[in-house]
C-alpha cells in the first residue's frame, strides 16, 4: 500500500544513468532558484515605508534614496556571486568558498547561517502567501496554520518528484508575476500621461509633517529602514549553491541566470518603489492592504479582472519563494553530509534523483517553525535576514582571499575552483584584480549591512535565529568528530592480518515450541558446524515448557535444550543474562544466536504476533561478542527456499559427523 501511494505522489524511480536528464535549462532554473529574490520585491518596499513612517513625512522622503542604495547593493551582490559561480562550479556557495579560503570555523558558520535561512525562507514565504489569502478571505484566518502546513506539504511533494518537474510546474506563476508587474509599470506610465494616476488608498492617512525624530535618532531610523529593505536580497546566493544542477556549460549558464535574476529584481524593486512614492502609499502594520496591492488598485482599478489576476500571481509567487529553499537546502545539506558534518543519509539521492531526505527535513523544520509561531508573519519575519547577510559576508571575504591566492599562484582549487599558476599575463592579472575589487566592495557592503541588521533586529526576536545558528554550528562539529572517531576505530591496523578467525563458535538456537520455524533454525545452526550447539527456551509457563520437553524427547532432537527460568515473565532480561554468563565463562568464544521469526504477508498480521523476535534482536545486537542470525519463516508462502526443500530435514543424517558434545539430547534448567 505504501509503495502504491508513494508512486502516485512521487512517481516511478529513475535510474542513476538518467541524472543528466534532470539538469536545468536557464528558463527553468530561473523559476527554480530565483522565485525567492524575485518575490522579495513584493514586500521589500513595504518594509522600508513601514519603518520610515515613524519619522513622519521628512523620513518618508528618504524612501527613494534608500531604494537606490538597496538596488546598488543588490547589483553588487549579484556581481560578486557571478565570480563565485565561475571560481567554484562544484556548488556549495558560501560554505565551499569559506572552507577553501577562511577555514573550517568560517565555513561552518556560513553553512549554519544558510541552513537556518532556508528554513526561515520557507516559513516566512508560505506564511506571507497565507496572509495574502486570508486577507482576501477572512473566514480562513482561523485555519492559517493548517493552510500553511498544507502548502509546505504540496511544495515538498512537488520537489520530491524532481527538480526539473517542480521547476516546470512553478515556472508559470513566477513568469506570470514578472509579466504582470511589468505590465503594471507600463499601464501606470500610460495612465499617468493620459488621465493621471489616483493616489493610493492609504495616501490620506494622517502622518505628521515632522516628528520628534531628528539627528542621531533620524539616522538610526534611516539605517533601520535600509536594513528592512535588504530583504530584497534574500535568495540571491541560491544559484551559487546549485551550479551543478545546471545544464552544461554549468558555470556560464548559472552566471547568466544570476544576471537575469538580478536584472529582473532591480527593475521590479525600482518600479514598485517609484510607484509607492508617487502614489503616497502607506504601509500598515498588519499588512492589509499591502503596498503592492494598493499600487495595483490605483493602476488597474480595484474591480478589474487584471487586478485579481495580479493579486493571485502575487500570492502564488510569495508561496513559491519557498521553492528556492527546497532546492538550496538539500543541495547544501548533501555537500555537508559528504564532508561528514551532517548525517550521511542527507547525501543520498532518492527515487527521483533528488536529495529526498533533505527535502523532507526542510519541510519538517518549516512546519515546526510555523506551528511554534502560530503562522504569525510579524513574529517570523523578525527572525529573517541575519543568516542571509552572514553567509553573504563570509562568502565575499572568502572570494577576496581566493583572488589574492590566485595572484600569488597558490590557489589549488580544491573546491572545484580554478588553479592559477605563477605565469599570469597582464590581461589575466587585470581580470583577477577586477574580480577582487568587485568582491571587496561586496564584502564591505554586506559586512556593514550585517552589523546594521544584527543591531536592529536581534532585540526584536532575531536572537532566536542566532541561537539556532550557534546550535547547528556546534552540532555539525560534533557530528564531524563522531565520524572521524568511527573511521579511526574501524580502520584496520597495518600489522593486522587480513582475516582473523574466531577461535571457537558456540551456536545458540532460541525455541519456544518445537514447530517448523524452530526445527529449520536448528537445521541452519547445524549446517554452520559450530564447536558447540545448544537450544534455549524461556520458562514462562510451566505447562508449555513441559510440553516442549516432551516433544523434544519424542523427536529425539540431537541438540541439548537449556531451560532458562523467567519467573517475572520478562523475556529479554533472563536471555541477556544467560548469554552474558556464557560469554563471561568463555570470553574468546563467538556466540551465534539463531532466532526463528515469523514473516507475515499483510501489515495487519503484525498486530497478531507479539514481536518477541524483534525485541530479542534489538537487545542482543548491543551485546559484544554476539552474532545474531535471523531465520525467517514466511507465513502463507509455499516456497520457503532451502528451508522448505525437504520435510523433516532436521532429522536427516548430516553429511558430516555430528560434534560429540551435541550427539545426545540434554535437558537442563538455569535458575
Amino acid at each position: 500500500m505504501f509503495d502504491v501511494v508513494k508512486r502516485l505522489l512521487v512517481g516511478r524511480p529513475l535510474r542513476s544513468a538518467r541524472l543528466g536528464e534532470t539538469l536545468l535549462p536557464k528558463r527553468v532554473a530561473l523559476a527554480v532558484f530565483c522565485s525567492d529574490p524575485i518575490s522579495s520585491v513584493a514586500y521589500a518596499t513595504e518594509q522600508i515605508v513601514l519603518v520610515l513612517a515613524a519619522g513622519g513625512l521628512v523620513a518618508l522622503r528618504a524612501a527613494p534614496w534608500i531604494g537606490v542604495v538597496v538596488a546598488l547593493l543588490l547589483v553588487t551582490v549579484v556581481a560578486s556571486y557571478r565570480q563565485t559561480c565561475f571560481a567554484y562550479p562544484s556548488g556549495g556557495g558560501a560554505y565551499v568558498v569559506s572552507r577553501e579560503n577562511l577555514g573550517e570555523g568560517a565555513a561552518l558558520a556560513a553553512a549554519a547561517a544558510l541552513l537556518v535561512d532556508y528554513v526561515m525562507t520557507v516559513a516566512v514565504s508560505v506564511t506571507s502567501g497565507v496572509v495574502a489569502v486570508t486577507s482576501a478571505f477572512p473566514v480562513l484566518s482561523p485555519h492559517a496554520v493548517a493552510i500553511a502546513i498544507g502548502l509546505i506539504v504540496v511544495l515538498a511533494l512537488a520537489n520530491l518528484r524532481g527538480t526539473k518537474e517542480s521547476g516546470r510546474a512553478f515556472a508559470v506563476p513566477t513568469y506570470a508575476f514578472v509579466g504582470l508587474t511589468v505590465l503594471m509599470f507600463v499601464w501606470a506610465g500610460v495612465k499617468a500621461v493620459t488621465v493621471g494616476l489616483p493616489p493610493a488608498s492609504t495616501a490620506g492617512l494622517p502622518v505628521p509633517a515632522t516628528s520628534g525624530v531628528a539627528g542621531l535618532a533620524m539616522l538610526l531610523l534611516l539605517v533601520r529602514a535600509f536594513a528592512s529593505g535588504c530583504t530584497a536580497l534574500t535568495g540571491v546566493e541560491a544559484i551559487s549553491n546549485g551550479v551543478p544542477s545546471f545544464e552544461k556549460p554549468k558555470a556560464r549558464n548559472a552566471a547568466i541566470t544570476l544576471t537575469m535574476m538580478g536584472l529582473i529584481a532591480v527593475v521590479l524593486f525600482g518600479g514598485i518603489t517609484v510607484l509607492a512614492v508617487a502614489l503616497d502609499a502607506r504601509a500598515l502594520p498588519d499588512g492589509d492592504p499591502s503596498v503592492i496591492s494598493q499600487i495595483a488598485v490605483s493602476v488597474f482599478g480595484g474591480g478589474s479582472p487584471v487586478f485579481y489576476l495580479f493579486q493571485a500571481a502575487t500570492a502564488a509567487i510569495l508561496v513559491l519563494a519557498a521553492n528556492t529553499a527546497f532546492n538550496g537546502f538539500p543541495g547544501l545539506a548533501s555537500i555537508l553530509a559528504r564532508d561528514r558534518y551532517l548525517p550521511r543519509q542527507l547525501h543520498n539521492r532518492g527515487d527521483r534523483l533528488v536529495f529526498s531526505n533533505g527535502i523532507v527535513l526542510l519541510a519538517a523544520a518549516a512546519v515546526a517553525l510555523i506551528i511554534g509561531f502560530d503562522a504569525n508573519l510579524d513574529r517570523l519575519i523578525q527572525l529573517y535576514i541575519i543568516g542571509v547577510f552572514t553567509s553573504f559576508t563570509l562568502s565575499q571575504f572568502g572570494m577576496v582571499r581566493h583572488w589574492q591566492r590566485s595572484l600569488r599562484g597558490s590557489d589549488t582549487g580544491r573546491g572545484g575552483g580554478r588553479s592559477v599558476s605563477d605565469g599570469l599575463g597582464g590581461a589575466e592579472r587585470h581580470a583577477i584584480r577586477r574580480s577582487q575589487a568587485i568582491n571587496t566592495i561586496g564584502a564591505i557592503f554586506t559586512a556593514v549591512v550585517l552589523v546594521v541588521v544584527f543591531a536592529t533586529k536581534v532585540t526584536h526576536g532575531a536572537w532566536l535565529a542566532v541561537v539556532a545558528m550557534v546550535v547547528l554550528f556546534v552540532a555539525m562539529r560534533a557530528t564531524n568528530r563522531y565520524y572521524r572517531r568511527v573511521t579511526a576505530e574501524v580502520t584496520p591496523d597495518p600489522d593486522d592480518p587480513a582475516v582473523t578467525l574466531p577461535s571457537r563458535v558456540h551456536a545458540v538456537v532460541l525455541v519456544s515450541r518445537l514447530h517448523k520455524p524452530a526445527l529449520r533454525a536448528l537445521a541452519l545452526a547445524r549446517a554452520t558446524r559450530p564447536a558447540v550447539l545448544s537450544a534455549v527456551t524461556l520458562n514462562i509457563d510451566d505447562e508449555e515448557t513441559r510440553q516442549l520437553r516432551a516433544d523434544w524427547e519424542q523427536r529425539a532432537v540431537p541438540v541439548p535444550l537449556t531451560v532458562v527460568e523467567a519467573p517475572y515473565r520478562d523475556l529479554n532480561g533472563p536471555l541477556i543474562t544467560y548469554v552474558k554468563q556464557l560469554r563471561a565463562a568463555n570470553p574468546q568464544t563467538v556466540f551465534m544466536v539463531f532466532i526463528p521469526e515469523y514473516v507475515v504477508t499483510k501489515w495487519w498480521q503484525q498486530l497478531l504476533h507479539n514481536q518477541s523476535a524483534l525485541r530479542f534482536k534489538a537487545r542482543l545486537l548491543f551485546t559484544p561478542g554476539v552474532v545474531v542470525v535471523d531465520v525467517p519463516y514466511h507465513l502463507g508462502v509455499g516456497d520457503q527456499g532451502w528451508l522448505g526443500a525437504r520435510r523433516g530435514a532436521i532429522m536427516a543424517t548430516s553429511a558430516v559427523d555430528p560434534d560429540p558434545e551435541i550427539g545426545a539430547t540434554e535437558i537442563r534448567s538455569v535458575r
